[in-house]
């Protein structure tokens, strides 16, 4: 059974919307997919006139007339050969247009949806929908046009044979509807099997992905093996789906084997009496063979079949995803405004979880609030609500009084900027990361949010300065953190959300980063989820979360007092009250001056041409 996952529809009607998908894909692909159809009616029409011509060459043979009557069989072979190239070529074309057409379709939605929605699917699951689901998918088209393509040479060869002599016409339909009552019993009895099949790769796929990304805890905790046997475990339903397809497979094979044999014999036996009795010329009865191996040809097309029922299968994988929700994207600009942030009675529930609850905050425009609060008080959640980075079940999020449900993706990109705790570096080299998604943005800007970020040394001591692959770039947490903020900060975004986008750096570096955050950025909104009390010491404002609620909001200083403030921050001492001036153990922080190289010696680094 498929599984059903909440907000979708059951099996039947994933099946439906799987067939209009699959139907939209084929649309899609109407240009290479006509001349393919032409090219398989011209094949079709010359394999039903190629007996005939076979035939009229061994009548004319035998008449004397040579090997002039071979020339319109020779004709007759040349366009079928013809027509099978070129339907070969528009076929690949056709398959690869609707392949990109569901893939891109498939990519687009994944890439609206919010983080609850993406968690019914693990990336390995996802991952084998979009690379593997599709592709079967995608082959609906040419597999559809070579059943009808079968289709119309049966139906051609059974007129031949009883235009030929209906006696044998007549012995060959009497077949028929055992044929179409096997086929149709092994097509659907296919299209139950290839399901479970499919689902059991997604999940084996899923376990290794999530084993590949944690890959150093493996083997630090030398728990290959345990892993091995974990991202394997859906093994054994993968050999028992597969098993139970496969002997479908075979016996629906085996069937339409001894039924094709004994309708060939039939019909020859009748044409061989024809033969006995002089109601048909040896030329004719070698034309009844002929329209009886084509019209048999149909079942050539038996894995064509198959292969529809998986890719309906297939297709139904790939609708699940399509059928999830996607937030409503807003139409209306978004005026100036000084980055006032207000959340009015958001509620987020997850898996009957609720993460906020009733939340109202008003953060103040052009100030640094800080975010604090125990794992699990909704600090995360609440940030990424500001860029609508996820929708509240209640409750509006505004952004200089207007709701960013609201406003056009573009013009909220545009004013909300975001570092986060593990960022993921996009775009090619590292000029191009720090510039990812700010278009127009050059050189001397790249570099100028580096310096903000404190992290241009950094890249201008890798050999290949900004020019670095940003893969093969040897970056620590905190340095990656870094460029992650600069990526931000390249923005000048009306409010920037750091999601605990300092955590990794050292103290000194830390220090210097927040007085970016406070002088470089003055005037702008900074929304901060803090972790550590020097950061929350800076912020102008403190919102304390608890349990999903707002427990109290002040200074830093001013709720020091609460002991159960404090013991937020139990390894931490209070901060100085210029928490700015953080020292090292050799005196006070003196940054590097901008565009020196920490190495020393002249700035030969550069950011894009």
């Amino acid at each position: 059974m498929a599984r059903q996952v909440p907000g979708t529809p059951g099996r039947p009607a994933t099946f439906r919307h799987a067939d209009r998908l699959l139907a939209h894909s084929a649309r899609a692909a109407w240009a290479p997919l006509t001349v393919t159809a032409l090219s398989a009616v011209v094949g079709s029409a010359a394999a039903l006139a190629a007996p005939a011509a076979l035939a009229a060459a061994v009548d004319g043979v035998l008449a004397g007339e040579g090997a002039r009557a071979a020339r319109p069989l020779a004709l007759v072979l040349a366009v079928t050969v013809c027509a099978e190239v070129v339907g070969a070529l528009a076929g690949v074309a056709s398959t690869a247009t609707a392949v990109s057409v569901l893939r891109l379709r498939f990519v687009a939605h994944v890439l609206t949806l919010g983080a609850a929605e993406l968690r019914r699917h693990p990336a390995g699951d996802l991952a084998n929908r979009l690379v593997s689901n599709t592709g079967t998918a995608g082959s609906v088209p040419l597999a559809s046009l070579s059943a009808a393509t079968g289709l119309l040479t049966l139906i051609g060869g059974i007129a031949a044979l009883l235009l030929t002599d209906w006696w044998t016409g007549v012995a060959f339909l009497a077949a028929v509807p055992v044929a179409v009552i096997v086929l149709r019993v092994f097509v659907a009895r296919l299209s139950g099997l290839y399901e479970p099949y499919q689902e059991a790769q997604g999940r084996l796929a899923a376990r290794l992905t999530d084993t590949l990304a944690g890959i150093r805890t493996v083997r630090a905790a030398g728990t290959a093996d345990r892993e091995i046997r974990r991202v394997l475990a859906p093994l054994p339903d993968l050999a028992r789906a597969g098993h139970t397809l496969w002997r479908a497979q075979a016996r629906g094979v085996l069937r339409i084997g001894l039924l094709l044999p004994l309708v060939e014999v039939l019909v020859l036996a009748v044409a061989g009496l024809g033969v006995t009795q002089g109601r048909l010329a040896a030329g004719q009865l070698l034309a009844v063979a002929g329209y009886t191996a084509l019209a048999l040809a149909f079942a050539d097309h038996v894995d064509g079949l198959a292969a529809l029922a998986h890719a309906r299968s297939a297709g139904g994988r790939v609708w699940e995803v399509l059928a999830l929700p996607a937030p409503s994207p807003g139409t209306r600009p978004l005026p100036p405004g000084p980055g006032a942030l207000s959340f009015r009675g958001v509620t987020v529930a997850r898996d009957d979880v609720t993460i906020l609850d009733d939340v109202d905050v008003e953060v103040p425009p052009g100030a640094m609030t800080a975010l604090v609060g125990p794992s699990g008080a909704g600090k995360t959640t609440l940030a990424s609500l500001a860029g609508r980075l996820a929708d509240p079940d209640r409750g509006q999020v505004l952004l200089d009084g207007h709701p960013v449900a609201d406003v056009h993706p573009d013009a909220l990109r545009d004013a909300v900027a975001y570092a986060f705790e593990r960022p993921v570096l996009l775009g090619g080299d590292l000029a191009s990361a720090i510039a990812y998604g700010t278009p127009g943005v050059d050189g001397a800007g790249v570099r100028v949010a580096a310096r903000a970020a404190h992290v241009d040394d950094v890249v201008c001591r890798l050999p290949d300065g900004y020019a670095t692959p940003a893969k093969a770039a040897p970056l620590s947490g905190g340095e990656l953190q870094r460029l992650g903020l600069a990526r931000a900060l390249v923005r000048e975004a009306r409010l920037t959300v750091l999601d605990d986008a300092t955590s990794s750096l050292d103290t000194v570096t830390e220090a210097q980063v927040t007085r970016t955050l406070m002088e470089g950025m003055r005037g702008r909104t900074r929304l901060v989820v803090a972790h550590r009390a020097a950061t929350a010491a800076r912020a102008d404002l403190v919102v304390w979360l608890d349990g999903g609620r707002v427990r109290a909001r002040g200074t830093h200083r001013e709720l020091w007092r609460d002991p159960v403030y404090r013991a937020l921050f139990a390894s931490e001492p209070e901060p100085p009250a210029d928490a700015s001036a953080v020292r090292t153990e050799g005196g006070r922080v003196t940054p590097m001056p901008p565009g020196r190289e920490a190495a020393g010696g002249e700035d030969r680094c550069t950011a894009g041409p």
